[in-house]
């Protein structure tokens, strides 16, 4: 089978989560099928400038087509007109002038899609919100697969993406959450829809408990270079006990000691990290002692302050190293339709602290017995996590829905 997947940024290096999870999936696929990535050049989001050359390029065994935008955004100038346009009665015309000052907007993409779609089978869109997606849906409906990971955002009460719900001939929803959420409030006419998610297959996944009594797995002992002592084999003199426990490498490496909350992501405002970073100061002020832990791109500026450490960007192994250090790993965002950050800190047993606002979270945090979720700065600050009362299983967390439960101590 030949499947296109269309989606608006592409790449090892890009954090985004429909972005990611379009990636895993065709990764996956890529063995069995004719599997083709149709994106664009950019790799910001946030002006959608052509960062990557154009043509055809290799990622981990699929082949990515990419084709320059048009024209990058000016993000002042959009944020006014969706201000106008959430509260002001407008025409299509006007809605469809926002699609092309959000971005991407990448008319030779479009162009490609018209011209050749009868090569492919099946047509997979990554995520609602885009013009690659809303225009791309058009040109074969009846062979295209909509991903929509979408939640209740003003962006979405526009009418270009009521007729973008009813045209494809399938849905595959991240969760029960959002397909109810979508049923709910569009006319879907799907010939198929289906709740599919998506795995997090995180390299030599193992869980074990805090304590550090299971013997520490090969990666744990991979060190900073060939002189450090946790990089020794369990047979060399000079390896140490020690350094087997959960996290200990991440721990040195960053030098942080005593409990962590981390996050993983873009940095950024609309990630819920301006509030996030707020509400924990607020919890040092109170007497709370712990280091929130930010790794992924940063994208806003964050402030000088003893407690907040900023990571930087991670390979898939130290990023695994993070989450199983982690006391918490904190998911601020209230506009989720999966979360895999969520998924991951279970796939280790870490638990999550969850913004109350996203219905998806919420609902991870009910099925997993495995978080808490805040619905304000009250709430956040009380949900302290005294390390000694959380436990993570003795097995491999399969998804949301198979862990042990884990007590996070509220107060102290």
């Amino acid at each position: 089978m030949r499947i296109a997947f269309i989606v608006q940024r592409y790449g090892t290096e890009i954090l985004g989560g429909s972005e990611y999870h379009c990636r895993l999936i065709a990764e996956r696929l890529a063995p069995k099928h004719q599997v083709e990535v149709l994106t664009t050049c950019a790799s910001d989001y946030i002006t959608w400038k052509n960062d990557y050359p154009e043509g055809s390029d290799r990622i981990r065994g699929v082949t990515v087509r990419r084709f320059a935008n048009a024209r990058t955004r000016d993000i002042d100038a959009f944020n006014r007109y969706s201000e106008w346009i959430f509260n002001t009665p407008h025409t299509r015309d006007d809605e469809l002038e926002w699609l092309r000052q959000q971005g991407p907007w990448c008319p030779a993409l479009i162009e490609y899609l018209e011209r050749n779609h009868q090569q492919y089978d099946v047509l997979i869109f990554f995520t609602y919100l885009y013009a690659p997606t809303v225009l791309g849906v058009k040109i074969a409906p009846h062979k295209s697969i909509l991903v929509p990971t979408a939640h209740d955002e003003p962006a979405i009460k526009l009418d270009i993406y009521r007729e973008l719900f009813s045209a494809p001939a399938g849905l595959a929803y991240n969760t029960e959450v959002e397909r109810r959420f979508l049923t709910t409030h569009f006319s879907i006419r799907a010939i198929e829809e289906e709740t599919i998610g998506c795995g997090v297959d995180l390299p030599h996944a193992q869980t074990y408990p805090r304590d550090g009594s299971t013997p520490p797995r090969e990666s744990e002992r991979e060190a900073d270079g060939p002189d450090d002592e946790a990089s020794a084999d369990e047979s060399s003199p000079s390896y140490r006990p020690h350094l087997a426990q959960r996290g200990t490498i991440f721990r040195r490496r960053h030098r942080l000691h005593g409990p962590i909350a981390l996050y993983g992501g873009r940095i950024d405002p609309g990630k819920g990290c301006e509030e996030l970073i707020e509400y924990f100061s607020t919890y040092v002020q109170e007497g709370g002692d712990a280091s929130l832990v930010l790794m992924g791109v940063k994208l806003m500026p964050l402030p000088e302050e003893p407690f907040i450490r900023f990571a930087g960007r991670l390979s898939d192994q130290e990023r695994l190293q993070a989450l199983e250090a982690a006391t918490v790993v904190v998911v601020p965002s209230p506009y989720e339709s999966l979360s895999l950050l969520a998924l991951e800190s279970f796939a280790v047993g870490t638990p999550i602290l969850a913004n109350a606002r996203s219905e998806v979270l919420v609902d991870h945090c009910h099925k997993s017995n495995a978080g808490l979720y805040y619905a304000d700065r009250d709430e956040f600050t009380e949900c302290r996590c005294d390390p000694r009362e959380i436990r993570a299983d003795d097995r491999a967390v399969e998804g949301i829905g198979t862990a042990r439960p884990v007590n996070l101590a509220p107060g102290d």
